[in-house]
């Protein structure tokens, strides 16, 4: 029988925010290789160019937990709007920039729409599905995570060989613009759900510097020292305490904390949210160790890495289409299992120190790599969505997507710390990135343990959601993308 096709407001919606997330996305990707020309034209060293990247990402952890607040208060529209916005003149601003410091702090604009944008876009396209196609419907959102890894090197190669590193940014515009021109023309006007909600200021003061926090410790613990630093453990341990009180708060704050987080009660939230923390350790951690074994093990450069690296790109975009439509036949449970297995298949002929000559054979693996991942991403987000009504959707993106984010910078920061320690200890290269692989393949293991956990196809109501006395929308929502009040 043939597949039902997407509801038009379903594709409507989807083409207009995927458009101007692209941007988001393809500008993460192309400055990975972009920052020694940065810190040779702005006159740096790369420790103090690197907040150009530091400080994006702790703009993004910042604004992230913002975006349900904002929804609810403003409507997913002028939300989406406003984001693209600043992320836009963020942009611009980047590629004007005249000194290291102007451009960090252009970088961080640049992160309080990005982060605002990408919470936003899953939850107006998973409300206007209302609960139907869930797989299908994450596919297509999910394209501008896949097609960054597979263009955004790529790209960026290019942009540097032609042009200077300002285009890394301005290459953006285009995107931005017809972004913002579908939005305005396709996306559904809503007033937002609660137009008068209060911001939860104690919730803000106590989440927004503890994720900061983290994810500040675990970038730092990347440089000599590891975690042992002051500079690492400090914020660690602070980011820690401040996001407990943060959980004590919320807990008893109820319906009006910033983010719910006695949705992780809810078997499909708790156990997407723990696979979506390690896939992130697979998927981002493994991008430190990747490139740096092309270029240190094989000796090609930069740009030759991340052409090296499309091939695991490739294959995340080839299951694309396939895990859409399984997840919606037989749920998202085993498509995780097989995924995860087959991300930690893949990986080990890296831990194995093959020689050069295995190299074609790495690629073959690195494709079959991508496409396990392809299939891990997919039904973790379909899952952490099964069951919840509209408000719910909102938090437990905020819920996923930070355990993403910490999982990615916690798995670049162990590797890394893996990496230098086995170095450190008298250990070659190559036995140091064995093992290196060898952690990421025990990762993956884990992860089809506790994929088992995840819920079994069955009827998409909200039955679990119940029993958190979520926020009071009463069905799932079917019409626009957020309803006005």
């Amino acid at each position: 029988m043939a597949a039902e096709k997407l509801d038009r407001t379903v594709v409507r919606t989807a083409t207009a925010l995927v458009v101007g997330a692209l941007a988001v996305v393809f500008d993460t990707t192309i400055l990975s290789i972009a920052l020694h020309s940065l810190a040779t034209d702005l006159r740096t060293d790369v420790a103090h160019i690197q907040w150009v990247t530091t400080g994006y990402l702790l703009a993004l952890a910042a604004t992230v937990p913002l975006s349900a607040w904002c929804l609810a208060r403003f409507g997913g529209k002028r939300v989406w709007m406003a984001a693209l916005g600043i992320f836009l003149l963020g942009s611009i601003l980047s590629g004007l920039a005249w000194n290291a410091d102007s451009l960090i702090a252009f970088r961080v604009l640049q992160g309080v729409g990005g982060g605002l944008m990408l919470p936003v876009m899953t939850t107006m396209v998973m409300e206007v599905a209302g609960g139907r196609q869930l797989g299908r419907v994450t596919a297509v959102v999910g394209l501008p995570a896949m097609a960054g890894p597979v263009l955004g090197p790529v790209l960026g190669g290019l942009i540097l060989a032609v042009g200077d590193w300002r285009w890394v940014f301005w290459v953006n515009i285009p995107f931005c613009v017809v972004g913002l021109i579908l939005a305005w023309r396709m996306l559904p006007s809503d007033r937002g759900r609660d137009p008068r909600r209060r911001l939860d200021i104690v919730g803000v003061l106590l989440l927004v510097p503890g994720l900061a926090g983290l994810l500040l410790g675990l970038s730092d613990s990347v440089l000599d020292g590891g975690f042992a630093r002051a500079d690492a453990w400090i914020p660690l341990v602070a980011g820690a305490v401040l996001v407990a009180g943060f959980g004590f708060w919320a807990v008893h704050r109820r319906g009006d904390a910033l983010v719910d987080v006695r949705l992780l009660r809810v078997r499909s939230v708790w156990s997407a949210s723990t696979l979506l923390f390690l896939s992130g350790v697979a998927l981002y951690g493994a991008m430190l160790l990747l490139p740096l074994f092309f270029q240190q093990m094989r000796g090609v450069d930069a740009l030759g890495a991340g052409l090296l690296l499309v091939s695991q790109g490739l294959g995340m975009l080839a299951c694309r289409p396939l895990a859409g439509r399984l997840i919606d036949r037989i749920g998202a449970r085993w498509i995780a299992v097989v995924g995860f297995a087959i991300v930690a298949v893949a990986t080990v002929p890296f831990a194995l120190g093959l020689p050069a000559s295995a190299d074609p054979l790495l690629l073959v693996a690195l494709f079959v790599r991508g496409f396990g991942l392809g299939a891990v991403t997919m039904p973790l987000m379909v899952a952490s969505y099964q069951g919840l009504s509209g408000e719910q959707i909102a938090h437990s993106s905020i819920l996923t997507r930070t355990a993403q984010q910490l999982g990615g910078s916690f798995g670049t920061a162990v590797f890394a710390v893996l990496l230098q320690a086995a170095v450190l200890g008298g250990s070659t290269l190559d036995a140091a990135f064995s093992s290196a692989f060898w952690v990421a393949v025990g990762a993956t293991v884990l992860g089809v343990a506790i994929a088992f956990v995840l819920p079994s196809a069955g009827p998409r109501r909200p039955q679990d959601a119940g029993a958190v006395a979520p926020a009071p929308v009463a069905e799932p929502v079917a019409g626009p993308a957020v309803r006005g009040a």
